[in-house]
């Protein structure tokens, strides 16, 4: 090693230096072998900067270092970007070094391998591939952090479009996956560095005013301080206290969310006490509340309550005697440790161990909610929208019948709740009892709270659940299950078109020898016959075609008699909707039109649309009413009311007497005698829809009630 060292850049004997403070030799070795490969990979490659390329992975790895991670990850570090830029291979790497090396090296190197139509899609994918690769080994995310923290730090070459979109993705997706896992302080550069990059004028003011107000502060602070220290020391309490310094994103953050000025939020003095152990932890509480009076409802405890990351510590505020709150933390050195390394303290080297702590206990979890959630997920968008609601936790603990903790979203639901639980059991909930009471569905939940949940086999999902459900994982068990259902409902009446089609020819599914479905399905890139049903159903292809080419030995005019009509019950899902233009209702005459990726579209037969779709018959299909309907449907009144007060109120309890609910009511126009209201109702058939409007004529404020015609 001493032969090779007087030729190393400085970078690289500060990052020797550092790692020989933690690490064995032997590793040590190991890790600048690495960067002898790393450099010769990337020889002649520069920066924009202009410095040589292999100086940024050197200060990735002094990042991880920094925070006494395994000699792997710092090797890692070193070799990340060689797989992509380089010519080094994955088995090279693999036969210099080890396979756990490579993998690693692998596993960062997969993020940004793939190409996409679009920025928000990579974006979203790029984001998926880094969840399932935390899920794999939590250490290439570190890599990934810190490699993005040594970009953050480096970003002023780039121009200011660039240095704006690296900034807000920072924010968006990089800092909040820091405090996820636990990294405080990598969380805090990140932010602070992406606050700066957005918007460098407000980052600036506010720095700024800091600097000022602590400086105008320095002895009071000093006072409270030595007060604290002196309240320790006699009770006996050994312990560490520092100040806290807020920075101008946590202030920015602060100011935007309670709607504060910047003088009420640096209005309040924060220290730190670091202890020994859990029992001073409460000791010191004792003690700060003894020196202040505490604030009420302002004490938390996430020592006995971790947060979802991992977190301990006591949280409280006192009335100090300066005017001003003193917020105050209390936590263990260990405590400490974690809050600033989260899971990546599971790693840190100590007497030739790896330390365990709940922070990856936490993340582990996390991370394997996420992979059940990508496994649901259609598309790498509604991942992202998922994935990205639960970066966000303002968390709460409620409690099983058992006394097991759950964590959830500040606004998560009884129903959230189910879902937490497993998945199986949000789908077929029936009812939450909220301590012992039972509660609707919708209704958020609260600190302490005892939540059971029943179930039924006949319970399921409907799309209603989506509008208050708020985790990742209810939302997408919710759209899984209906998806499954409607592509179901899709495939039927697929099968109806086809069969329809068919007999018009005087043909049917079962003449249709097996093969030629197959060549039928391979020649259109289809991999099912299910596949061919759907886009039917959806009209991206039309039946009469496809019959043509299922039956081409028989002609239409052979067929021995016309195909029946499909018929309509209302229970046919996405497949079939009902016209917005002329709202049919059962007992409407009816005709149906497939429109290209709508499905089955069914109009009156009046419907002024008709004559125009009569002009494509391929797309004209003969349907009527199932003589067994189910649900309700939409239909439009036109309704004149004397403009008095309170006629709506007084329509709309008609409405409601006559069996019917309202969907939508406009007010096209108005003048001091009549109103013109426009309500969209849901009724069962024309009898229903007529008990409706001879209920409204007999309201002595309505003048006229019509049905809108299209």
């Amino acid at each position: 090693m001493q032969a090779i060292s007087t030729t190393l850049p400085k970078p690289v004997l500060d990052l020797r230096d550092l790692l020989n403070t933690y690490l064995e030799p032997e590793k040590v070795a190991t890790i600048l072998r690495a960067f002898e490969t790393g450099a010769k990979a990337h020889e002649g490659q520069t920066r924009i900067t202009g410095e040589p390329y292999i100086l940024h992975p050197v200060a990735v790895a002094r990042i991880l270092a920094m925070m006494r991670m395994d000699s792997a990850s710092v090797a890692a570090a070193i070799l990340h970007d060689t797989l992509e830029d380089t010519p080094l291979t994955r088995e090279e790497i693999e036969s210099q070094f080890d396979g756990e090396i490579a993998e690693l090296v692998d596993g960062v190197t997969k993020l940004d391998k793939m190409k996409f139509r679009t920025r928000v899609e990579a974006d979203a994918e790029s984001f998926r591939k880094l969840m399932l690769a935390m899920s794999r080994d939590l250490r290439v995310v570190f890599i990934k952090l810190a490699d993005r923290l040594h970009n953050m730090r480096t970003l002023d070459s780039l121009n200011t479009g660039s240095r704006r979109r690296i900034a807000r993705e920072t924010l968006d997706i990089y800092a909040p996956i820091a405090d996820r896992l636990g990294m405080n302080s990598i969380k805090s550069e990140l932010q602070d560095l992406g606050f700066a990059n957005l918007f460098p004028w407000r980052h600036r003011t506010i720095a700024e005013h800091i600097s000022t107000v602590t400086g105008d502060r320095r002895e009071v602070i000093t006072n409270i301080h030595k007060a604290l220290k002196k309240n320790m020391s006699e009770a006996g309490v050994p312990c560490d206290i520092k100040g806290r310094e807020k920075t101008p994103y946590s202030i920015y953050r602060k100011m935007l969310s309670r709607d504060l000025s910047f003088t009420e939020v640096m209005d309040v003095y924060a220290f730190r006490i670091i202890t020994h152990s859990e029992p001073h932890c409460y000791q010191a509480l004792g003690a700060v509340h003894g020196l202040y009076p505490p604030k009420p409802g302002r004490f938390k405890d996430h020592i006995a309550l971790p947060k979802s990351n991992g977190y301990q510590s006591l949280h409280t505020i006192l009335n100090s005697p300066y005017g001003l709150p003193v917020e105050i933390q209390v936590r263990t050195r260990e405590m400490d440790v974690m809050a600033e390394k989260g899971a990546a303290a599971h790693w840190q080297y100590k007497s030739g161990e790896t330390t365990t702590g709940s922070a990856q206990v936490r993340a582990r979890e996390w991370l394997m909610q996420l992979v059940e959630v990508q496994r649901h997920s259609h598309d790498s968008m509604e991942f992202l929208d998922g994935a990205k609601s639960d970066l966000f936790p303002d968390q709460i603990f409620v409690f099983t019948p058992k006394g097991k903790i759950i964590d959830l979203g500040h606004s998560a639901t009884a129903l959230d709740f189910a879902y937490a639980i497993h998945t199986d059991v949000g789908n077929h909930t029936s009812a939450v009892l909220v301590d012992k009471v039972e509660v609707p569905l919708s209704t958020r939940l609260a600190n302490g709270q005892t939540v059971e949940v029943l179930t039924k086999d006949a319970a399921h999902p409907i799309p209603e659940w989506l509008g208050f459900v708020t985790t990742a994982r209810a939302r997408t068990g919710i759209r899984h299950y209906i998806k499954s259902l409607e592509q179901a409902d899709t495939v039927a009446l697929g099968l109806r078109l086809l069969e329809a089609a068919l007999n018009s020819r005087g043909s049917n599914i079962d003449d249709v020898p097996q093969k030629r479905m197959n060549r039928y399905l391979k020649d259109n890139h289809l991999s099912r016959q299910e596949d061919l049903l759907s886009d039917l159903a959806m009209g991206n292809v039309l039946s009469n075609v496809v019959a043509a080419k299922l039956a081409p030995d028989v002609s239409t005019s052979e067929s021995s008699s016309a195909s029946e009509a499909l018929t309509i019950a209302g229970s046919e899902g996405s497949a079939v909707t009902f016209s917005a233009c002329c709202h049919p209702v059962p007992g409407d005459t009816i005709m149906g039109y497939v429109s290209a990726g709508k499905g089955v579209v069914v109009h009156r037969g009046n419907c002024r649309n008709v004559r125009e779709f009569r002009k494509h018959p391929d797309r004209c299909v003969d349907v009527a009413w199932a003589p067994i309907r189910r649900g309700m449907f939409e239909v439009a009144l036109l309704i004149l009311a004397k403009n008095v007060p309170g006629v709506l109120a007084n329509i709309s309890a008609s409405i409601g007497e006559a069996g019917s609910n309202i969907e939508k009511v406009e007010q096209p126009e108005a003048n001091p005698e009549l109103a013109t209201l426009l309500f969209i109702i849901s009724v069962k058939d024309r009898d229903h829809m007529a008990r409706v409007m001879r209920r409204l004529r007999r309201n002595r404020n309505v003048t006229r009630v019509s049905r809108i015609i299209a």
